[in-house]
Parts: structure tokens; C-alpha cells; sequence
């Protein structure tokens, strides 16, 4: 099992049946991409919850003005059996700039106008819009 997909799905799954609070199991990657979606305003609030072996994140997804979640569909592109990697030239916007693209970097997960900026490449985990 892919450990991020698995996250990236759960949320996308919460959002479909209306759930504001998405339950997910908690590691430093995962922890880390959280912060980024948060910073984004794609998640609202990251929550450690649990005690030693089952330690969770729980994390509260963003609504727009009008309801709606901040996110419509998200896609994995390295996959446990593809690993995709992307040079600083190579990162483009998504969807003409109205989405996200996650990527874990020697500077640690950045979304894709940081690596730009700080001209750093990595593996692309997932696009969000």
C-alpha cells in the first residue's frame, strides 16, 4: 500500500461525502505535506491525535465562501512502481496556475512555485486542484 496515496485519497474521499474531518495515520512525510496543503488553504487545521502505536493526524478540510471544499480532484503521479522526477525547468503550472503540485525536494516538500523559486527539483508526489 502507498502510504500517500492512501492520504491524498482519504481526503479527496471525505470531501465527496461532505466530511470536514479526515482521519489519516501519522508519519513525518505525511505531517509534512499536511503543513503545505495547510499553508495553501487546501486544509484548514492538522491535529495530532493518539498515543504511541496509533498515532493519528486528523486533519479539517477548507470550505470556500460558499461551501464548496477549496479542491475538486487530485492526482498521484509517482507511484510506488513509476517514480517521476522533475528538474526546476520541468515544473509547470497546474491547471493554468488554479492547482498545486506536491514535491518532495533535498529541501524537504515543497509545492511547485517554491521549487521553482528556489530552483530545486525533486519527485512529484500529487497534483491538487
Amino acid at each position: 500500500m502507498d502510504p500517500i496515496s492512501d492520504m491524498i485519497i482519504r481526503i479527496k474521499n471525505a470531501a465527496m461525502v461532505g466530511k470536514d474531518v479526515v482521519s489519516v495515520p501519522q508519519s513525518s512525510l505525511k505531517t509534512a505535506i499536511a503543513q503545505k496543503l495547510k499553508e495553501r488553504g487546501i486544509i484548514s487545521g492538522v491535529t495530532p491525535r493518539g498515543k504511541k502505536t496509533t498515532k493519528l493526524l486528523e486533519l479539517t478540510l477548507a470550505r470556500a465562501e460558499d461551501g464548496s471544499y477549496r479542491f475538486t480532484n487530485v492526482k498521484r503521479i509517482s507511484k510506488p512502481g513509476r517514480r517521476v522526477y522533475l528538474g526546476s525547468s520541468d515544473i509547470r503550472p497546474v491547471r493554468g496556475g488554479l492547482g498545486t503540485l506536491v514535491l518532495s525536494t533535498p529541501k524537504g516538500i515543497l509545492l511547485g512555485d517554491e521549487a521553482r523559486k528556489e530552483n530545486v527539483g525533486g519527485e512529484a508526489l500529487f497534483e491538487i486542484w
